[in-house]
């Protein structure tokens, strides 16, 4: 354990004695947000992001553990267990090289080399791998067993090269040898299927591609990854950049590994073939697999980085406020869902109406909704930004109009996950006499009052900001994700009497029954006065507590402190403070020029050491503050609701939806979103486009080009970059520049003539999983 430490204590930069103190407490059930907030004394103060790491690296090399000493276990009951292999075993440091070592040793298929060992062939091996000048062919006759198959020369020497390519490729320092050097200096090849042209025309990009493997970009990865999965694209990889020698390169390696030169001696020839064969038949294809498998691994896990961070950001995005709001979800044919939200996120009203074509109700829907803005006091609308967005968004326009007097903000809202919402057990539980459509409208008007509260009800694969999401491994995916909103919930805090289950279950020490349970206490006992009243709910012990209580708000009741995220552990602290300055705690939360006048070491005792009582004086100062930014809505431009309506040279203003490795994803208000590609975000290099945009930003950017058969739009946030020229090349450029041309194109100094976009294969992918998740 203490070797996993110290490995962990390296890759997050840490103490060792910092780590084994937050595995003790996650070994006793504390939770990451629980230990970064609360026991920062314990940990020295890791934060939620070097746990969330050591967190998954812990398992990895619990796992790595328990199958070293199974392989160990295995070697030693065969009776072949070395002290030099098992010292190698326990220095092995990952998988891979664990499985290298086990090899030789692993229980397999009966293999022709294994049938020639059976056949006494093995001693010939030795022989003339050890003395080279030895005539092969002479030895042969003296190992004939036609029993065995074994009746002539060449049946004999095949079997002996069967058994030298099976221990060539079973050694572990080779493999080592030859991972580094295709790691290195391999290249991808991408070629189309015969006869699939016409349909994998989105993957078109890689019909003829090839770049080198060491760097590959995770998005283009995965779209190669998809086109073999989909049968269109084959996938290769060439052990070296020159095409002539590249296998040379690589046979000439497990020669001088084993030490087989052409000397002009009799065995000489032999043994080179010996080695030819190792690398076509045994290593090649083998260590292809491997590669390209940890490529998709790396692919996919930068992948799911890239989900988590824009769900982050999306879960943290500012919230418009708990006031009443009238929930528009856009239709055409069957009109437009309008649900009326209190201040509460209660349902109070709802209705459709049909103000678009075919039935063209305009003026009656003005007036139905100005009727219920003005009964309900309606402070916002909320329009969902599917099909007839921009349509409903003039429809509220005209509402606003005749009630001045109100003073309505009109704000555009993502619908991405709402149809999933509708249709869950959870929205039926809620509201079970409710069609599923007016749901919806519910659900869009919620977010907008508070996203974070509503989008913890929706799956997070369904929001719909991932790179390749149904293409990477969904259990990790899923374990990320919920990483995430369980974070950002617990960052926020909950307000525990209004809170629903969904929300309260990803609460730190909390599940979904308890969560229940806790609505149930509620509903029958009434409003919660104290914290402590949590350890009355059914199943929710001193451990429970322990964990959730700091991130759990109690707005008005009995206790101040219980709005605040002190934790009630820490209740004597704050006692304490009181009675040295005679103060009572209404006078002391808020003031910040008492507070800041404050010497947090005057207050460290044997029970709360520095970081906690700063922690608790910066609390006091801002109590029950949200992290979350303020609230601002873009302001999409009038007569550009249509992907037709847009002309290079445009200015736009727009919302960050999703920021993947090569750009940004806008929404500009025409139903399909435009692609800020990497060189065109800022005029400086930059090499990860979140460190310029998060989901859910307001920017303004510029149209370079626009495909409509493609459903493609090119926009740059650089205003001084020009429109693309016809015929210069148009987009899709992408997928055939390596990563360092890539880099060329953010250069200031030489601005791009036009826009580049990912590849198709990648720019349709996206196109598509937009449209449905706005359907």
């Amino acid at each position: 354990m203490s070797m996993i430490i110290k490995q962990i204590a390296l890759e997050i930069s840490a103490r060792p004695e910092q780590v084994a103190a937050a595995i003790q407490l996650m070994d006793e059930g504390a939770t990451v947000p629980f230990i970064a907030r609360y026991r920062k004394e314990v940990t020295g103060g890791l934060d939620d992001t070097q746990l969330r790491n050591l967190d998954v690296r812990l398992t990895y090399l619990r796992e790595l553990e328990d199958r070293r000493q199974v392989i160990i276990k295995t070697i030693d009951e065969q009776g072949k267990l070395t002290p030099e292999l098992k010292q190698e075993l326990l220095a092995a440091d990952n998988k891979t090289r664990l499985e290298d070592l086990y090899l030789p040793y692993k229980a397999k298929r009966r293999t022709k080399g294994q049938i020639a060992i059976e056949a006494g062939l093995e001693p010939l091996a030795d022989a003339l791998f050890n003395d080279p000048s030895l005539v092969p062919e002479q030895q042969a006759a003296n190992y004939f067993n036609a029993e065995a198959g074994f009746a002539d020369t060449k049946a004999v020497l095949d079997g002996v090269k069967y058994i030298l390519m099976e221990r060539f490729a079973e050694d572990a320092a080779l493999l080592a040898k030859l991972r580094r050097h295709l790691s290195q200096n391999a290249v991808l090849k991408s070629s189309m299927v015969a006869g699939k042209e016409q349909e994998g025309a989105k993957f078109r990009d890689y019909f003829e591609h090839k770049e080198s493997f060491k760097s590959v970009p995770s998005h283009r990865a995965l779209a190669m990854f998809r086109g073999r999965n989909e049968g269109i694209l084959n996938l290769q990889l060439q052990p070296d950049a020159d095409d002539a020698s590249a296998h040379a390169v690589c046979e000439q390696m497990i020669a001088n590994h084993f030490d087989v030169r052409q000397q002009g001696r009799a065995a000489d020839d032999f043994l080179r073939t010996a080695v030819q064969w190792t690398w076509k038949v045994k290593l090649h294809l083998h260590l292809e697999n491997d590669l390209l498998s940890e490529l998709r691994e790396q692919a996919e896990e930068e992948a799911i980085k890239v989900f988590a961070r824009n769900l982050k950001d999306l879960l943290m995005a500012a919230p418009a406020g708990m006031r009443a709001t009238l929930a528009l979800d856009p239709g055409l044919r069957t009109g437009v869902k309008v649900t009326a939200i209190d201040e509460t996120g209660k349902l109070v009203d709802q209705t459709t109406i049909f103000p678009h074509a075919p039935q063209n109700h305009w003026d009656k829907s003005v007036r139905t909704l100005a009727a219920l803005a003005k009964q309900h006091k309606i402070e916002l609308i909320a329009i969902g930004n599917g099909t007839a967005s921009r349509e409903t968004d003039k429809l509220a326009a005209d509402v606003i109009k005749l009630l001045p007097e109100q003073n309505i903000s009109k704000i555009m809202v993502s619908e991405a996950g709402a149809s999933v919402y509708s249709a869950s057990e959870l929205a039926s539980q809620e509201f079970p006499d409710l069609d599923v459509s007016l749901r919806g409208a519910v659900s869009i008007g919620r977010r907008l009052q508070d996203p974070l509260a509503e989008l913890v009800k929706v799956e997070p694969k369904a929001i719909g900001v991932g790179q390749y999401q149904h293409d990477v491994n969904q259990s990790l995916l899923a374990k990320s994700l919920d990483a995430v909103v369980e974070d950002c919930v617990n960052a926020v805090g909950v307000d525990l009497n209004m809170a629903s289950v969904p929300l309260l279950s990803r609460v730190a020490g909390l599940n979904k029954t308890l969560a229940q349970n806790i609505v149930v206490y509620r509903d029958t006992h009434g409003r919660f006065q104290q914290r402590k009243d949590l350890l009355k709910v059914a199943r929710l012990g001193p451990k429970a507590y322990e964990q959730a209580a700091g991130f759990l708000r109690i707005n008005k009741g009995y206790d101040p402190l219980d709005s605040s995220s002190v934790h009630p552990e820490a209740y004597p602290l704050v006692e304490k403070i009181l009675a040295k300055f005679g103060q009572p705690i209404e006078q002391l939360l808020g003031n910040s020029a008492f507070l800041k006048g404050l010497n947090p070491a005057e207050f460290v005792d044997e029970h709360f050491g520095l970081p906690t009582v700063e922690d608790v004086i910066k609390e006091l100062d801002k109590p029950g503050r949200d992290p979350r930014p303020e609230f601002k809505t873009a302001v999409f431009k009038d007569g550009v609701e249509t992907m037709a309506d847009l002309k290079p040279g445009m200015l736009l203003e727009g919302v960050v939806t999703n920021v993947t490795n090569f750009g940004a994803f806008v929404d500009i208000g025409v139903h399909q979103d435009g692609l800020v590609h990497i060189s065109s975000l800022t005029d400086k290099f930059v090499s990860d486009p979140h460190q310029v945009v998060k989901a859910g930003d307001i920017v303004k950017v510029k149209v370079l080009e626009v495909e409509l058969d493609r459903k493609r739009i090119a926009l740059t946030m650089r205003m001084d970059e020009q429109p693309a020229v016809k015929g210069a090349g148009g987009a899709g450029k992408e997928a055939s520049r390596s990563g360092s041309t890539q880099s060329k194109a953010a250069k200031p100094a030489k601005p791009a003539k036009t826009a580049e976009v990912p590849n198709a294969a990648m720019g349709d992918a996206f196109a598509q999983a937009f449209a449905k998740f706005k359907k």
